[in-house]
Protein backbone atom coordinates (compact mmCIF):
# COMPACT_ATOMS: atom_id res chain seq x y z
CA UNK A 1 0.00 0.00 0.00
CA UNK A 2 1.48 3.22 -1.07
CA UNK A 3 1.29 6.21 1.30
CA UNK A 4 0.35 9.11 -0.93
CA UNK A 5 0.66 11.63 1.25
CA UNK A 6 3.73 11.15 1.92
CA UNK A 7 4.07 10.55 -2.19
CA UNK A 8 1.85 13.87 -3.00
CA UNK A 9 4.67 15.96 -0.50
CA UNK A 10 7.15 14.69 -2.32
CA UNK A 11 5.95 15.71 -5.83
CA UNK A 12 4.10 18.88 -4.72
CA UNK A 13 7.83 20.01 -3.54
CA UNK A 14 9.46 19.27 -6.59
CA UNK A 15 6.91 20.67 -8.99
CA UNK A 16 6.94 23.79 -7.04
CA UNK A 17 11.36 23.69 -7.14
CA UNK A 18 11.03 23.10 -10.90
CA UNK A 19 8.36 26.00 -11.76
CA UNK A 20 8.09 28.06 -8.54
CA UNK A 21 6.43 31.02 -11.10
CA UNK A 22 4.74 28.49 -13.64
CA UNK A 23 6.13 26.97 -16.94
CA UNK A 24 7.03 30.51 -19.31
CA UNK A 25 8.03 28.06 -22.50
CA UNK A 26 5.47 26.14 -22.33
CA UNK A 27 2.95 28.51 -21.64
CA UNK A 28 4.16 30.88 -24.18
CA UNK A 29 4.25 28.14 -27.35
CA UNK A 30 1.77 25.92 -26.05
CA UNK A 31 -2.30 26.39 -25.95
CA UNK A 32 -4.70 26.34 -23.36
CA UNK A 33 -6.48 23.39 -25.01
CA UNK A 34 -3.92 21.60 -26.93
CA UNK A 35 -3.78 17.72 -26.59
CA UNK A 36 -0.70 15.26 -26.91
CA UNK A 37 0.00 12.25 -27.32
CA UNK A 38 2.92 10.49 -25.61
CA UNK A 39 5.19 6.93 -25.58
CA UNK A 40 7.53 6.37 -22.27
CA UNK A 41 10.42 4.11 -23.62
CA UNK A 42 13.37 2.46 -21.78
CA UNK A 43 16.29 3.09 -23.73
CA UNK A 44 18.41 0.39 -21.99
CA UNK A 45 18.00 -2.92 -19.81
CA UNK A 46 16.31 -2.22 -16.54
CA UNK A 47 14.50 -3.10 -14.07
CA UNK A 48 11.61 -0.30 -14.02
CA UNK A 49 10.26 0.81 -10.25
CA UNK A 50 8.36 3.72 -10.05
CA UNK A 51 5.61 3.34 -12.33
CA UNK A 52 2.61 4.60 -9.70
CA UNK A 53 4.74 7.31 -9.12
CA UNK A 54 5.36 8.45 -12.63
CA UNK A 55 1.78 8.67 -13.29
CA UNK A 56 0.93 10.60 -10.60
CA UNK A 57 2.91 13.52 -11.14
CA UNK A 58 0.81 13.77 -14.15
CA UNK A 59 -2.54 13.28 -12.57
CA UNK A 60 -1.91 15.63 -9.40
CA UNK A 61 -1.69 18.10 -12.19
CA UNK A 62 -4.30 17.11 -14.80
CA UNK A 63 -7.26 14.15 -13.44
CA UNK A 64 -8.45 13.89 -16.39
CA UNK A 65 -4.72 12.53 -18.51
CA UNK A 66 -5.02 9.06 -19.77
CA UNK A 67 -2.60 6.90 -18.99
CA UNK A 68 -2.25 3.38 -20.17
CA UNK A 69 0.36 0.67 -18.82
CA UNK A 70 2.23 -2.02 -20.10
CA UNK A 71 4.34 -3.17 -17.76
CA UNK A 72 4.47 -3.52 -14.23
CA UNK A 73 7.36 -2.15 -10.80
CA UNK A 74 9.60 -5.08 -10.53
CA UNK A 75 9.81 -6.21 -14.31
CA UNK A 76 13.26 -6.40 -15.59
CA UNK A 77 12.58 -4.83 -19.64
CA UNK A 78 14.66 -4.79 -22.50
CA UNK A 79 15.74 -1.41 -24.25
CA UNK A 80 12.95 0.10 -26.07
CA UNK A 81 10.48 -1.12 -24.65
CA UNK A 82 7.37 1.22 -24.23
CA UNK A 83 6.41 1.44 -20.66
CA UNK A 84 3.44 3.05 -20.94
CA UNK A 85 1.72 5.60 -23.23
CA UNK A 86 0.05 8.78 -21.79
CA UNK A 87 -2.73 11.36 -23.50
CA UNK A 88 -3.86 14.57 -22.31
CA UNK A 89 -3.37 18.31 -21.99
CA UNK A 90 -0.46 18.78 -23.54
CA UNK A 91 0.59 21.72 -21.50
CA UNK A 92 0.05 19.21 -18.15
CA UNK A 93 2.27 16.74 -20.06
CA UNK A 94 5.30 19.13 -20.75
CA UNK A 95 5.00 20.54 -16.92
CA UNK A 96 5.28 16.83 -15.67
CA UNK A 97 7.42 15.57 -17.94
CA UNK A 98 11.06 16.41 -16.09
CA UNK A 99 9.56 15.79 -12.77
CA UNK A 100 8.56 12.57 -13.38
CA UNK A 101 11.13 11.46 -15.13
CA UNK A 102 13.67 12.44 -12.60
CA UNK A 103 11.66 9.87 -10.01
CA UNK A 104 11.18 7.75 -12.42
CA UNK A 105 14.87 7.20 -13.62
CA UNK A 106 16.29 7.24 -10.04
CA UNK A 107 14.13 4.70 -8.48
CA UNK A 108 14.70 2.48 -11.72
CA UNK A 109 18.37 2.93 -11.23
CA UNK A 110 17.85 1.98 -7.38
CA UNK A 111 15.78 -0.96 -8.41
CA UNK A 112 18.10 -2.39 -11.09
CA UNK A 113 21.24 -1.79 -8.97
CA UNK A 114 19.53 -3.72 -6.04
CA UNK A 115 18.26 -6.79 -9.09
CA UNK A 116 21.93 -6.98 -9.98
CA UNK A 117 23.49 -7.61 -6.29
CA UNK A 118 20.24 -9.80 -5.79
CA UNK A 119 20.90 -11.97 -8.37
CA UNK A 120 24.70 -12.45 -7.42
CA UNK A 121 23.90 -13.53 -4.21
CA UNK A 122 20.93 -16.45 -5.14
CA UNK A 123 21.54 -20.00 -4.00
CA UNK A 124 22.99 -18.02 -0.52
CA UNK A 125 21.16 -17.80 2.81
CA UNK A 126 22.24 -14.18 2.71
CA UNK A 127 19.65 -10.98 1.75
CA UNK A 128 20.55 -7.55 0.25
CA UNK A 129 19.46 -4.48 2.52
CA UNK A 130 20.02 -1.16 2.09
CA UNK A 131 21.18 1.65 4.11
CA UNK A 132 19.88 5.76 5.35
CA UNK A 133 22.56 6.91 3.17
CA UNK A 134 19.30 7.77 0.68
CA UNK A 135 18.79 11.31 -1.01
CA UNK A 136 17.12 14.21 1.41
CA UNK A 137 13.41 14.14 0.82
CA UNK A 138 13.18 10.91 -1.04
CA UNK A 139 14.11 8.43 1.59
CA UNK A 140 10.47 7.02 1.16
CA UNK A 141 10.70 6.52 -2.75
CA UNK A 142 14.13 4.98 -2.34
CA UNK A 143 13.86 2.43 -0.19
CA UNK A 144 10.29 1.30 -2.17
CA UNK A 145 12.88 0.93 -5.15
CA UNK A 146 14.69 -1.39 -3.69
CA UNK A 147 12.13 -3.64 -2.53
CA UNK A 148 10.98 -3.31 -6.36
CA UNK A 149 14.36 -4.58 -6.57
CA UNK A 150 14.32 -7.13 -5.26
CA UNK A 151 15.78 -5.81 -2.02
CA UNK A 152 15.30 -5.41 1.94
CA UNK A 153 15.26 -2.11 3.75
CA UNK A 154 16.90 -1.70 7.24
CA UNK A 155 15.87 0.93 9.05
CA UNK A 156 14.18 3.71 7.73
CA UNK A 157 15.30 6.67 10.29
CA UNK A 158 16.65 7.14 13.36
CA UNK A 159 13.66 6.44 15.53
CA UNK A 160 12.87 3.33 14.37
CA UNK A 161 15.51 0.85 15.87
CA UNK A 162 19.21 1.02 18.06
CA UNK A 163 22.21 0.92 15.54
CA UNK A 164 25.15 1.61 18.14
CA UNK A 165 27.54 2.55 15.77
CA UNK A 166 31.38 3.42 16.39
CA UNK A 167 31.17 6.65 17.64
CA UNK A 168 28.26 5.63 20.28
CA UNK A 169 30.48 3.21 21.09
CA UNK A 170 32.90 5.95 22.04
CA UNK A 171 30.88 8.30 22.98
CA UNK A 172 28.75 6.24 25.37
CA UNK A 173 32.13 4.13 27.04
CA UNK A 174 32.20 0.50 25.18
CA UNK A 175 29.98 -1.05 23.79
CA UNK A 176 28.57 -3.51 27.03
CA UNK A 177 27.98 0.62 28.62
CA UNK A 178 25.90 1.52 24.94
CA UNK A 179 23.87 -1.85 25.51
CA UNK A 180 22.81 -1.79 28.78
CA UNK A 181 21.99 2.25 28.14
CA UNK A 182 20.04 1.36 25.64
CA UNK A 183 18.04 -1.47 26.99
CA UNK A 184 16.98 0.44 29.67
CA UNK A 185 15.63 2.92 27.47
CA UNK A 186 13.45 1.15 24.93
CA UNK A 187 10.96 -0.70 24.86
CA UNK A 188 10.73 -4.32 24.44
CA UNK A 189 9.87 -4.76 21.25
CA UNK A 190 12.83 -3.03 19.93
CA UNK A 191 16.37 -4.54 18.95
CA UNK A 192 19.33 -3.25 19.13
CA UNK A 193 22.12 -3.74 16.16
CA UNK A 194 25.68 -3.30 17.44
CA UNK A 195 28.53 -2.35 14.45
CA UNK A 196 31.78 -4.05 15.18
CA UNK A 197 34.89 -3.78 13.58
CA UNK A 198 37.02 -6.77 15.04
CA UNK A 199 36.49 -10.77 16.56
CA UNK A 200 37.07 -8.80 19.99
CA UNK A 201 34.37 -6.40 19.63
CA UNK A 202 32.09 -9.31 17.90
CA UNK A 203 32.31 -11.40 21.78
CA UNK A 204 31.88 -7.91 23.69
CA UNK A 205 28.43 -7.34 21.61
CA UNK A 206 27.62 -10.82 21.66
CA UNK A 207 27.99 -11.11 25.44
CA UNK A 208 26.19 -7.81 25.96
CA UNK A 209 23.06 -9.13 24.41
CA UNK A 210 22.95 -7.38 20.93
CA UNK A 211 20.63 -8.72 18.81
CA UNK A 212 22.12 -7.89 15.44
CA UNK A 213 25.96 -7.78 15.25
CA UNK A 214 27.05 -5.70 11.80
CA UNK A 215 30.40 -6.80 10.59
CA UNK A 216 31.87 -3.66 9.43
CA UNK A 217 34.88 -3.60 7.23
CA UNK A 218 35.80 -6.97 8.05
CA UNK A 219 38.02 -9.52 5.79
CA UNK A 220 35.92 -12.15 4.54
CA UNK A 221 38.12 -14.87 6.29
CA UNK A 222 37.20 -13.00 9.73
CA UNK A 223 33.49 -12.91 8.62
CA UNK A 224 33.52 -16.24 8.49
CA UNK A 225 35.09 -16.54 12.00
CA UNK A 226 32.37 -14.12 13.37
CA UNK A 227 29.59 -15.96 11.81
CA UNK A 228 30.60 -19.33 13.37
CA UNK A 229 31.44 -17.73 16.89
CA UNK A 230 27.75 -15.68 16.94
CA UNK A 231 26.24 -18.91 15.92
CA UNK A 232 22.92 -17.98 14.99
CA UNK A 233 22.67 -16.23 19.02
CA UNK A 234 22.02 -12.82 16.74
CA UNK A 235 21.54 -11.72 13.47
CA UNK A 236 24.86 -10.88 11.42
CA UNK A 237 25.28 -8.03 9.18
CA UNK A 238 27.94 -7.60 6.54
CA UNK A 239 28.72 -3.53 5.78
CA UNK A 240 31.30 -1.82 4.44
CA UNK A 241 32.42 -1.18 0.94
CA UNK A 242 30.35 -3.84 -0.34
CA UNK A 243 30.75 -3.88 -4.43
CA UNK A 244 29.55 -6.45 -7.47
CA UNK A 245 32.85 -8.02 -7.13
CA UNK A 246 33.22 -9.01 -3.37
CA UNK A 247 29.25 -9.84 -3.03
CA UNK A 248 29.45 -13.10 -3.72
CA UNK A 249 32.45 -13.87 -1.34
CA UNK A 250 30.96 -12.26 1.59
CA UNK A 251 27.37 -13.99 1.05
CA UNK A 252 29.56 -17.46 1.48
CA UNK A 253 30.29 -16.18 5.00
CA UNK A 254 27.08 -16.98 6.01
CA UNK A 255 26.41 -13.48 7.09
CA UNK A 256 22.05 -12.85 7.56
CA UNK A 257 22.15 -9.38 6.18
CA UNK A 258 24.36 -7.37 3.83
CA UNK A 259 23.60 -3.74 3.21
CA UNK A 260 25.31 -1.50 0.76
CA UNK A 261 24.74 2.41 0.82
CA UNK A 262 25.72 2.17 -3.25
CA UNK A 263 22.29 1.11 -3.79
CA UNK A 264 20.81 4.60 -3.29
CA UNK A 265 23.59 6.93 -2.69
CA UNK A 266 25.51 6.05 -6.21
CA UNK A 267 22.77 5.49 -7.89
CA UNK A 268 23.33 5.95 -12.00
CA UNK A 269 19.59 6.94 -13.15
CA UNK A 270 18.32 4.62 -15.37
CA UNK A 271 17.99 5.58 -19.15
CA UNK A 272 14.07 6.29 -19.68
CA UNK A 273 12.75 8.79 -22.28
CA UNK A 274 9.43 10.55 -22.96
CA UNK A 275 8.38 10.90 -26.75
CA UNK A 276 5.64 12.76 -27.53
CA UNK A 277 4.07 11.79 -30.58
Amino acid sequence: MLDYLLIDDIIWRALKEDMPMGDITTESTVSEDETSCARLIAKEDIVVAGIEVFCRVFILLDSSINIERFVNDGDKISAGTVILKLSGNSRAMLKAERTALNLLQRMSGIATATRKFVDIIEGTNAKIVDTRKTAPGLRYLDKMAVRMGGGTNHRFCLSDGVLIKDNHIKASGGITAAVEKARVRIPHTVKIEVETESLEQVKEALSAGADIIMLDNMKPETMKEAVSYINGKALTEASGNITADNLAVVAKTGVDLISSGSLTHSVKAADISLKFE
